[in-house]
């Protein structure tokens, strides 16, 4: 059986084996189900377990290894079964779990908030399947499991897991193929030596059963992700998994099935494009059976999604975004977290999403994982949907929890008050609160983290004096530079932007200078900008419009980018007795006009209120001297005619005077 082993795996024998961390496409305890289609989880054989009879001593003692490699994935600590562990589970045909008593012992499991907790369990319980052993493997899996090894390494020293891990190879041959495949991987979550006798065993027997092909996809799953951890991608065995899975068809698979081949695929084997073919299918299924699948399955695939970048499967993700609906008051924190994630990702929103969160939020906001809590305002800055309730709700509760917020977790939430350019009622305490943050933490945010932090306060009119001298420090820049992001053209942005806002908005300001090495020429560049681009569409009716009302289109500028790094959508030049220049004019100006062409982009998407960064932007065009008028798209798109479109542009450049004839 070695033998064979070693042929199947022809690195293990010259290089060890080559580990990955199971991180991300494992599936937790909650989407772990391993029943067999169409029949109980145990097909003849259930573990029962007795603290009264000591281990039988012809094993003698046993080792289970955790060890670490390159990259790190095993804990390092040792696990022996000696000859007086306990308790002792027995293989044994005489009984069979009841579905009651297996779901019993599923909820059972699932309330265990501690290793030990699970211990206890499996000491009481009288009949145990081995995929209910499996599944407790999982449940100290998920418990303990941190990165690339084990909160608490000693926890493989406890009795009642050597006594059951050393149960299980003893009997790997009569194991279903559920339990092999279950408890491997379990194996895998807990970064179990591979060359262990536990190990070696249920790969070996896995082997044998996967030749037989008879395996369900679920199985094969469950078999792929141990494989794909074990040995990586170009495993031998795990290339066999996904020809067996190939030839199987998506649309007579069970949602299970589903859910357990996207994990596979997340996992690493669907990326660069692998199995797209099997991958469309998958999606064309998962279509039509969107409407009964429960909180974990949508976060799950909605995750899946995400890690293998399936933009073309976005009729899939609104699917998934109305499934989500129903379920976003029973989501866990982790679940939500992953289907905000997800939305963000894709670029998507649904009003009935919204208003569900709407009802949802303000029950959440002080009982919720800080990470979740973060994700939700990071959901609505980036969809641009400005919810007074959601945001409201997280702000009340920002002045109370923020001392238990990571800096980027504080970060991100006023980055989202800072995009939608709002304020709470209670703003002054939630400002005071960042300040005392600041003023407390200041050397444990990241360069960057801190500069998009105080960028943000300036969106709002909320004007970091204090903390800025460090910000325009050369050996702050220097830090900045040397992170991996860099110093980028949207950072240099940040910084020319906040030193503006100091030098308009804060007179009295008398600290460093930002150097001008570090200034940009335009806040408008290509992707992230701190400028909105106008919207074509809008800006060609409007300046058809001045045609007629101008005469000429000499009379005005387009596009023109001030010294002062904003672009201005149309100038208007006057000289000092009120008559329009030339646009190609520069002596005698007396005032200039900056018309700001706003269209939807530049606006919350469910209000009619400026964004932060367009605020801020006519906010400083006035301090600078400019006379700024504003032209929405929710007024000039309800003019029908020429000259009602003439007639409303005269009013808003020139209120003061009688309609005149050019």
């Amino acid at each position: 059986m070695a033998l064979k082993l070693i042929q199947r795996f022809p690195l293990l024998g010259q290089f060890g084996i080559l580990r990955y961390p199971p991180v991300g496409p494992v599936l937790p305890s909650r989407l772990l189900r391993t029943r067999s289609e169409g029949q109980s989880s145990c097909v003849g054989y259930v573990f029962t377990s007795s603290s009264s009879k000591k281990l039988q001593s012809d094993y003698g003692i046993r080792n289970l290894t955790t060890i670490v490699k390159e990259p790190p994935f095993f804990a390092s600590s040792s696990v022996g079964l000696h000859k007086d562990s306990f308790p002792q589970f027995r293989l044994t045909r005489l009984h069979q779990p009841t579905a009651a008593e297996d779901q019993a012992f599923q909820q059972r499991l699932t309330n265990c908030s501690s290793s030990r907790q699970v211990f206890k369990l499996l000491r009481s319980v009288e009949i145990m399947s081995d995929t209910m052993a499996a599944e407790a493997l999982h449940r100290v899996a998920d418990l303990e499991q941190e990165g690339a090894s084990l909160k608490d390494p000693t926890v493989l020293e406890n009795d009642t897991i050597r006594a059951l891990c050393f149960q299980l190879e003893q009997d790997s041959g009569r194991l279903t193929d559920a339990g092999i495949v279950s408890t491997l991987l379990a194996g895998t979550r807990l970064f179990l030596d591979p060359w262990s006798t536990l190990m070696v065993r249920l790969v070996s027997e896995s082997q044998e059963r996967l030749d037989r092909g008879q395996m369900s996809v679920r199985q094969l799953c469950s078999l792929g992700q141990a494989m794909l951890a074990i040995g990586g991608s170009s495993c031998v065995m795990l290339e066999q998994v996904m020809k067996q899975i190939q030839k199987q068809k998506p649309a007579d698979w069970s949602l299970e099935d589903l859910i357990a081949a996207y994990m596979l695929m997340q996992g690493g084997v669907g990326q660069g494009g692998k199995y797209h073919h099997l991958l469309n299918a998958m999606h064309t299924h998962a279509m039509k059976v969107t409407y009964c699948m429960d909180p974990p399955a949508v976060s799950g695939l909605l995750g899946a999604l995400v890690s293998l970048n399936q933009m073309q499967a976005m009729p899939l993700v609104i699917s998934l975004c109305k499934q989500s609906v129903r379920h976003v008051p029973h989501f866990t924190d982790d679940e939500l977290t992953a289907v905000l994630g997800a939305l963000m990702h894709f670029g998507h929103s649904d009003h009935y999403f919204v208003e569900a969160m709407e009802r949802y939020v303000p029950r959440m906001a002080f009982t919720s994982h800080p990470e979740t809590v973060t994700k939700v305002m990071q959901f609505f800055g980036r969809r641009n949907i400005l919810s007074e309730t959601v945001i409201d709700a997280i702000a009340e509760s920002f002045v109370y929890r923020a001392d238990d917020y990571s800096t980027s977790q504080v970060t991100r939430q006023i980055m989202a008050l800072g995009k939608l350019g709002y304020l709470p009622p209670n703003a002054g305490d939630v400002f005071r609160k960042v300040e005392t943050i600041l003023r407390t933490r200041l050397s444990h945010f990241q360069p960057r983290t801190l500069l998009n932090l105080l960028h943000s306060c300036t969106l709002v009119e909320r004007f970091p004096v204090n903390f800025v001298p460090k910000v325009f420090n050369n050996f702050f820049l220097q830090e900045l530079q040397e992170q991996s992001t860099g110093l980028d053209q949207i950072a240099m942005a940040q910084l020319t932007q906040l030193y503006m806002t100091l030098k308009l908005e804060c007179p009295n300001y008398k600290g460093p200078r930002l150097h001008p090495n570090y200034w940009v020429k335009s806040f408008l560049t290509s992707g992230r900008s701190l400028e909105t681009p106008v919207d074509v569409q809008l800006y060609n009716s409007v300046t058809n419009g001045l045609v007629d009302l101008l005469g000429a289109r000499s009379y005005f500028g387009s596009k023109v980018l001030t010294p002062y790094c904003y672009t201005l959508d149309v100038e208007i030049k006057l000289d000092e007795e009120g008559y329009v220049l030339p646009a190609s004019h520069n002596d005698d100006v007396h005032k200039r006009i900056a018309l700001c062409i706003d269209g939807q982009k530049r606006f919350a998407t469910n209000k009619r209120q400026l964004l932060g960064k367009e605020a801020i932007k006519q906010r400083h065009l006035r301090l600078l001297g400019y006379e700024v008028v504003q032209v929405p798209y929710y007024e000039f798109e309800k003019l029908q005619t020429k000259s009602s479109a003439m007639e409303y542009l005269h009013q808003k450049v020139f209120p003061h005077t009688y309609r005149m004839c050019w």
